[in-house]
């Protein structure tokens, strides 16, 4: 029988085989990921619009990502140049419209709800590419993309007593689309670039574009210094700030890269649906919000069937079927 000594010895290697397999690094991506929601809305009620939140988020990671983005870039600027359309489209669809449509979402419906409605991108995949191709998914597939929008309709609940805000959803449903669109453009690239500089460039072109859209009226732009309430904590406003730039970006987007590295992209994406999970028990713990049973029920659906869908495409070969989920960047526009 081994030692309390042994035993104790034995539990931080555990630990740390546990990080350096990519598995843990992964969980913490998602669980400081699903931070965002929380953070954003406790902002939103406090007086900032969705425009505000995104565009101080996103200024505020981009300079702090910069600063090893600009190292890893030197003696090889070429390689940004080479993919300015990456970069460019990263930021426009993965960060800025992503992120604007999520935090419109999120003003609206509960923060789970909209967090789901966003994770029907690998659907919305699926039904175009069988729309456009003409060719029949395979089963498992056609199985997950039915198990997911059965669990749209639980979500929705249309008839039970949760009201749904119809415009939250339509805004939902366009994040998801904007995140297929992002895995379609981004599907077949084969660049070069640093991971760390996609991210940071992505996050600074999506800056430019919010300050860009307020500066010209296209997007209302309101700020508040008022306290925000987290969980049983009145704290001041840069608190919830500080959190979705630190915690819920910059943390969230350099852990995900580097689980990405480790797990490979297919896996990596796999151990992001936990993001909805932990997004719903910290929107439970700091907002006091909570699906009701039937949206709960839905969402476990909807995870199911991505899962479904996604392991499918494990099992399809190389060139064969939806490549447009087989996104080769280690970077996703999770919100």
């Amino acid at each position: 029988m081994p030692s309390p000594g042994k035993i104790r010895a034995g539990r931080p290697r555990a630990a740390s085989a546990f990080m350096a397999s990519g598995l843990g690094v992964a969980l913490f991506s998602s669980a400081v990921f699903g931070l965002s929601g929380s953070f954003a809305k406790a902002l939103l009620e406090s007086g900032w619009t969705p425009g505000a939140a995104v565009t101080a988020r996103l200024t505020g990671a981009a300079i702090i990502l910069a600063v090893p983005a600009i190292p890893a870039l030197r003696g090889r600027w070429h390689q940004l140049r080479d993919n300015w359309l990456t970069v460019l489209l990263f930021g426009l669809i993965g960060v800025a419209a992503c992120q604007l449509f999520y935090f419109n979402a999120v003003a609206r419906l509960s923060v789970g709800v909209a967090l789901l409605l966003e994770y029907l991108a690998p659907v919305i995949i699926v039904l175009w590419l069988w729309a456009a191709s003409r060719n029949r998914p395979r089963p498992l597939t056609i199985a997950g993309t039915l198990l997911s929008l059965g669990g749209l309709v639980l979500v929705l609940d249309l008839t039970g007593a949760v009201k749904i805000d119809l415009i939250g959803v339509l805004w939902g449903i366009a994040a998801a689309v904007c995140l297929a669109i992002y895995f379609f453009i981004t599907a077949r690239e084969n660049d070069t670039l640093p991971p760390i500089v996609l991210a940071s460039g992505g996050l600074m072109v999506g800056a430019v574009t919010m300050w860009l859209a307020a500066a010209t009226g296209l997007l209302p732009m309101a700020f508040s210094t008022s306290d925000t309430r987290l969980g049983p904590w009145v704290t001041p406003w840069w608190v919830a700030l500080g959190g979705l730039v630190v915690l819920a970006t910059v943390l969230a987007y350099v852990s995900g890269i580097v689980a990405a590295r480790a797990l490979g992209s297919k896996v990596a994406s796999f151990v992001s649906l936990t993001e909805v999970l932990f997004a719903v028990v910290w929107a439970w713990l700091l907002l006091g919000e909570l699906p009701g049973p039937i949206q709960l029920m839905g969402g476990l659906l909807i995870v199911g069937g991505v899962v479904v869908v996604r392991l499918d495409e494990l099992r399809t070969p190389s060139g064969v079927g939806p490549a447009a989920l087989d996104h080769a960047n280690d970077v996703e526009p999770v919100p």
